[in-house]
């Protein structure tokens, strides 16, 4: 099993969330972040002052799933949250050791 995270531009999330609906995912977390990658931030005016803003607003997404779905998960998100220009985010694959249903007990792929 593994755990899949992506950090993506906000206005990607809906077209992300249908994507991954679509392939039959059917368990996804979404956490609102701020970070920066190789964007270093962006300069803004507000009441004619200019200030740095050095962390840039994402959408951090978290699915579990079976070793099989992995290659197509990515593959979803890639092509839906791609749009060529610097800040697209990232993609994260990690081993899961096990999981769990809390309400059932059922453990590991039965969980997901």
């Amino acid at each position: 099993m593994k755990l899949v995270t992506a950090i993506v531009k906000p206005f990607k999330l809906d077209d992300i969330r249908e994507a991954l609906s679509d392939l039959g995912v059917n368990g996804i977390t979404i956490t609102e972040v701020k970070g920066f990658g190789r964007q270093k931030g962006h300069t803004e005016m507000y009441r004619g002052a200019e200030y740095v803003v050095d962390f840039l607003p994402k959408i951090k997404i978290e699915i579990a799933c079976t070793d099989d779905m992995v290659e197509q998960i990515i593959n979803a998100i890639i092509d839906t949250a791609n749009t060529g220009k610097i800040g697209d985010g990232k993609i994260f694959i990690t081993s899961l050791d096990s999981v769990i249903r809390i309400r059932t007990g059922e453990i590991d792929q039965a969980a997901l």
